[in-house]
């Protein structure tokens, strides 16, 4: 019988019809396989990266310079970028492989990381400024020296004092020195504080101290006539150590590093619980799925 051309099209329609549902089935097989093994690979990927980057954060808060700081923030920001790669790269998979319980679980997890994103770089721009680092440093340094200078310079006092006065002499270089100290010690637990309130107390009193050393050294100037050069030397050493006190509160009321720590033990390590238990959901969802291979 002959056919016509339309009658040929529609049959060649069909033909190649078929022929493609065909090839489709076939191939299908393979294709979810190749997806499930990338979608694992990816979710694993994910797990590692998001560590690494918590991690790095956390050594960026405790690090003792501020290049180790810098470093480790840096490999931070580079791990949290690794793993919103990989799940940008796994969502389309998990839509085409038709995994709704895995989508949900990777949607509560980029929500949560979100969250750790945003408190992460709040935390990692505190931790390299390192402010509370800077004024230990300066107190144990520069801080130290002034009021060893200023010690040195008292002790060379008494000797050149009437033997009637020395006795007095003595008693208020011994008071000048320990408003020194007293200022030393308290900048030490004002680094260290986290109240404000607290702090400004702390201020208060290593002011009161500062004021008692000027003081004394005003009550020595007539006592000990021959002193006025060593006199000079311990008035240049507490200018110095109240200039040095005044940059370390500076420094210390910025408290980058007291913050950066809280941070890091309290929301952060909250936030990085919820992230873990949204990746750990997602790797268990995918471990469900049986692999289909092509026969």
């Amino acid at each position: 019988m002959v056919r016509s051309r339309r009658e040929w099209q529609a049959v060649l329609s069909i033909v190649l019809t078929a022929v493609t549902a065909t090839l489709s089935c076939s191939s299908q097989p393979g294709l979810v396989l190749t997806d499930q093994v990338e979608a694992r690979r990816l979710a694993s990927d994910m797990r590692v990266q998001f560590t690494m980057a918590a991690d790095a954060a956390n050594r960026a808060v405790m690090a003792d310079t501020d290049d180790t700081s810098k470093a480790a923030a840096e490999e931070a920001v580079k791990s949290r970028e690794a793993v919103e790669r990989d799940g940008h790269a796994l969502e389309p998979l998990l839509k085409r492989l038709g995994y709704a319980s895995d989508l949900q679980s990777l949607d509560e997890f980029s929500e949560q990381f979100a969250e750790y994103k945003k408190l992460s770089d709040e935390t990692l721009t505190l931790a390299v400024e390192n402010t509370n680092l800077k004024a230990q440093r300066l107190s144990f340094t520069t801080g130290q020296k002034a009021v060893d200078d200023f010690r040195a310079a008292l002790d060379k006092l008494p000797p050149m004092a009437r033997a009637t006065e020395r006795s007095r002499v003595q008693a208020l270089s011994a008071q000048a020195v320990a408003n020194a100290l007293t200022i030393q010690v308290i900048e030490a637990r004002h680094i260290a504080e986290s109240d404000d309130q607290a702090m400004t107390k702390m201020e208060d009193r290593m002011a009161i101290a500062d004021r008692d050393a000027r003081r004394a050294l005003a009550d020595l100037q007539p006592l000990v006539p021959k002193g006025g050069s060593a006199l000079t030397d311990a008035n240049t050493a507490l200018n110095q150590l109240k200039t040095v006190n005044d940059q370390i509160v500076q420094l210390s009321r910025r408290n980058t590093n007291v913050r950066s720590l809280a941070l890091a033990l309290g929301q952060l390590h909250t936030l990085r619980a919820k992230c873990e238990a949204a990746l750990q959901a997602l790797s268990d969802s995918l471990s469900r799925h049986e692999f289909k291979a092509t026969k």
